[in-house]
């Protein structure tokens, strides 16, 4: 679709919708491989594991909240088939021209939070392997800055600079790099798995960690109930949800690119609830294994490759783990910050410059290091501040626009989506409600329950919701004539 009398303080070449649509469903799925497969992904569906207290109770956990993860990716991937426009320029319809710029910036530097954080996980990796020698774990331990380990610093940077290389050329490197990145990782994850089962005697999926271990190992974990609980099932389900706050809100980046729905349906299918629970299905054989081979929980792929007595199977694991790290940085950090910040200013930044500005922020965010403690507090806070923006658009585009966007109209300054100057009053009030119960009242006072925050995503996107719907239907938006 071409963009006629488009204001220039809305619109560049990046922001524009989509002209060349060839995602298919391989890509689609591989953009879900690419998300799922990392050293953070692991070390979740492990966590998780450890907070489910047996394999049957793991795998249904697992299961229901992958279903719910398909069924809201297609909310959102449909919006992005349909527009064609990436997922900043789609928030303008419910927030406005100009009051698009704070969900957009919102997403953006929660992308540079978890831009940092499978960053480090992925330079752990490499520092894993490393240390396997004297003279680079002697430096390990003798030196540091910027409140880590010195060689951790290094390979932080080194894996840092080699993510910027594959944003040089937009998003059909992106593309192209995520079409292996994700699957290389598969092969990696069974090694793993079927070296130490081997190892362990056997595939055991009745053999649990013993009880008093999984509650020393989840005491901090933020979740209510003890391991196996159905409280804490529900903790689980919810978290794995939650997970994939960021991507709910730009899953439009990708799925603009497909030729139609089909194929995006096709791609989620696969990529999510089958290869989700896949995936968790062999991290869990994988921790059962580690903790009988071992005799610890090791919720660390690299931490498990680095007892490998093969040093060439430890560089493989390594160098595969890391590089399907980059792939969730690339898909999930670099590309919607990178249109973020773009729409922003759309005359002075385009896709690349935006994806820059992320990686900077996120090398400024490495030596205060938020991402390290519990994975599930970390997911259930970071993710919590997306559902508010999620429940807003996805009421707005389903309940009161019912699909119909005036795609034309989202580049113009004075035209349907002006609102009030710009700013939807509704949206943005709406968000705010959403936000006071999903992220400000139970992780900055004691106001509410314990076990508020695990679900904070949840309460964001209905409470959210619900006032945006109330608003809307009580106190009507203006529009503006069209341009």
């Amino acid at each position: 679709m071409d963009i006629k009398n488009a204001s220039p303080s809305l619109y560049n070449e990046d922001l524009a919708p989509a002209k060349v649509r060839n995602w298919g469903a391989f890509s689609i799925f591989n953009v879900w491989t690419s998300d799922v497969h990392s050293l953070w992904g692991y070390y979740l569906a492990a966590s998780l594991f450890l907070l489910c207290g047996s394999f049957v109770n793991f795998i249904l956990a697992i299961g229901l909240g992958s279903l719910v993860i398909y069924f809201l990716m297609s909310l959102v991937g449909n919006a992005g088939v349909k527009t064609g426009v990436p997922y900043p320029v789609l928030a303008r319809a419910s927030f406005g021209v100009w009051g698009a710029n704070v969900p957009a910036l919102v997403r953006a530097i929660v992308a540079c939070f978890w831009y940092g954080a499978q960053t480090a996980a992925a330079s752990g990796a490499i520092v894993a392997l490393l240390t396997r020698m004297d003279a680079f774990k002697s430096f390990n331990d003798s030196t540091h800055f910027l409140g880590h380990s010195g060689l951790e610093t290094i390979c932080f940077v080194i894996v840092w600079a080699l993510q910027l290389l594959i944003i040089q050329h937009g998003m059909e490197t992106v593309r192209r790099f995520q079409d292996w990145a994700g699957p290389a990782v598969w092969v990696m994850m069974l090694i793993l798995a079927v070296g130490l089962s081997i190892k362990a005697g056997g595939v055991s999926l009745t053999a649990p960690i013993p009880q008093d271990v999984l509650l020393d190992k989840t005491k901090d974990a933020g979740v209510p109930g003890e391991p196996g609980s159905i409280a804490a099932l529900f903790a689980v389900a919810a978290t794995w949800i939650t997970y994939f706050a960021a991507l709910y809100l730009n899953f439009c980046d990708f799925s603009r690119y497909a030729p139609d729905a089909a194929a995006v349906r096709r791609g989620n299918i696969w990529g999510l609830p089958v290869n989700l629970i896949l995936f968790s299905f062999v991290a869990g054989i994988t921790t059962i294994a580690a903790f009988h081979v071992y005799n610890e929980v090791l919720l660390h792929p690299d931490q498990i490759s680095a007892k490998f007595d093969n040093w060439f199977l430890a560089l493989l694991a390594a160098v595969t783990f890391a590089v399907a790290t980059l792939g969730i940085n690339v898909v999930a950090n670099f590309v919607s910050p990178a249109f973020d910040f773009s729409n922003v200013f759309p005359k002075q930044i385009d896709f690349k410059k935006g994806g820059y500005i992320a990686a900077l922020i996120a090398l400024v965010l490495y030596p205060f290091a938020p991402w390290e403690g519990s994975a599930a507090s970390f997911v259930g806070v970071i993710g919590a501040t997306m559902g508010p923006i999620f429940g807003v658009m996805m009421v707005d585009y389903y309940l009161i626009a019912k699909g119909a966007v005036n795609v034309p109209a989202l580049y113009q300054e004075d035209g349907e989506y002006r609102y009030q100057n710009g700013w939807s009053v509704n949206a943005l009030v709406a968000a705010a409600i959403g936000a006071l119960f999903s992220s400000i009242l139970p992780n900055f006072t004691s106001l509410l329950p314990a076990w508020w925050g695990v679900y904070g995503w949840f309460f964001g996107v209905a409470i959210a919701g619900a006032a945006y719907y109330a608003l809307r239907m009580t106190r009507p938006s203006p529009v503006a004539k069209a341009a």
